[in-house]
């Protein structure tokens, strides 16, 4: 794992000793440091087009449309035959998170969910598996038949785009390919309130097994709200598992609004911290907030400017580490915002995943927590039940920081670390 500061390395092979065994690509529950994410394995493919191609498979224009398997198929050979495709890219919220964490950490994560038996050289499901980091684990995914979703951007030449989804048999998850073993050895379990649309899906009890699991075993959950949409129509449902299963509640704020009726970040967190331990809310351009809780006799004061919104002070305490709620004698509310890197890229080429980036910095820092208490027990860093390594302020930075990187190129996800410039920002930032 690349554990934040710098290591040295020694570069030769005692001869005298026993050959190393060479690494393993899978996870081993005993020895690994990792983290576990559910998706729907969906893939996006980016064509150019023109007007008549939406009119021959009936395809409304500007509009997202879903379709059937066999239009879905029809609609890539033909994008295929006319070499119209530009980009394919591995998709879903929880499977760009766990990419992204594998990027930042240089470490393990597994992906469960599904992916189609036979791949043939070329297909989607292809492309999936290569622009997937080759640290993630995938030998736990579910075969299948059929296809795995596939979303489809049309472009038109006025550079309208046009989306046809097909979910293929993504949400054909069943509980029996639910590892309870590779859940109980992680850092943490991190999902999206996405399957809980598809009632009557195997999706929906294999996701709420995983959960189950992961609360029998004492691991972390993190938890994706989706979209604002989403959390109105199952606004019930979701407060109900939220309070019975969720560490952690990652959203935007519209999201955020539609869980809890608040128009102001602020005092939505405060409204869900009742329910969650930590809350990370991405705010667009106005930055992202990070709340939770901390034992009141271990609060740390902040240095940096003391900020007032719909909150007073509210980011007095930002030097604390955040903690289970259930763990604290007398538990108080922490939060913590920052402004975007920079004020942000100069030019914002695509704001998809941005949120997730942010999401993958906080499960690395939670992992790393993870792994330094089991390698070093002893430590001052673990005189107390932590959630995390680090403080809310500098989670934030390390989110913020892994955002920008997103929104400043045409991707959701990362295709290296942070940049080496930066290894002494680093250094410091973990000494928090």
């Amino acid at each position: 794992m690349k554990f934040p500061g710098r290591r040295k390395l020694k570069h030769y092979f005692p001869v005298s000793q026993e050959k190393a065994i060479l690494p393993s690509t899978e996870v081993r529950p005993n020895k690994d440091t990792y983290i576990v994410g559910l998706d729907e394995t969906i893939v996006d493919v980016v064509a150019n087009i023109d007007d008549a191609f939406l009119e021959k498979f009936a395809i409304k224009k500007g509009l997202s449309n879903l379709i059937d398997v066999d239009t879905a198929q029809k609609i890539y050979a033909e994008l295929m035959k006319n070499n119209s495709i530009s980009d394919h890219f591995a998709g879903g919220t929880i499977a760009n998170t766990i990419h992204n964490y594998s990027v930042l950490a240089d470490d393990k994560s597994v992906l469960l969910g599904v992916m189609s038996s036979n791949i043939a050289l070329g297909s989607p499901e292809y492309h999936y598996v290569c622009t997937t980091s080759s640290k993630v684990d995938m030998s736990h995914l579910q075969g299948v038949s059929g296809d795995i979703g596939r979303g489809v951007t049309l472009i038109t030449p006025d550079g309208e785009r046009t989306f046809a989804i097909s979910p293929g048999d993504m949400d054909e998850l069943n509980e029996n390919h639910i590892p309870e073993d590779i859940i109980a050895g992680s850092a943490s379990l991190v999902t999206c309130a996405y399957p809980l649309r598809h009632e009557g899906k195997p999706i929906k009890p294999a996701m709420l097994k995983a959960l189950q699991d992961a609360k029998k075993h004492d691991v972390p959950v993190v938890l994706t709200l989706g979209t604002q949409h989403l959390v109105e129509e199952n606004r019930e449902e979701l407060l109900a598992l939220i309070r019975d299963y969720v560490t952690v509640l990652a959203m935007n704020e519209l999201e955020a609004q539609a869980l809890t009726g608040h128009k102001e970040p602020l005092l939505a967190a405060k409204v869900i911290l009742d329910d969650v331990d930590m809350v990370l809310l991405t705010n667009g351009p106005e930055g992202l907030y990070l709340c939770g809780h901390v034992e009141n006799s271990l609060k740390r004061g902040t240095s940096n400017p003391i900020k007032s919104d719909d909150l007073a002070d509210f980011n007095r305490w930002e030097f604390s580490r955040p903690m289970k709620r259930n763990l604290c004698k007398k538990p108080m509310k922490v939060y913590s915002h920052i402004d975007p890197y920079m004020g942000g890229p100069e030019k914002i080429k695509n704001t998809n995943g941005a949120g997730d980036g942010a999401l993958s910095a906080l499960l690395h820092d939670i992992s790393a927590n993870h792994y330094h208490k089991q390698a070093v027990p002893s430590s001052s860093k673990h005189t107390a039940p932590f959630l995390a390594y680090s403080s809310f302020a500098q989670i934030c930075k390390y989110s913020n920081r892994v955002s920008y990187e997103i929104l400043a190129q045409n991707a959701p996800r990362l295709s290296k670390g942070l940049p080496e410039r930066e290894d002494s920002l680093e250094e410091a930032y973990w000494e928090r």
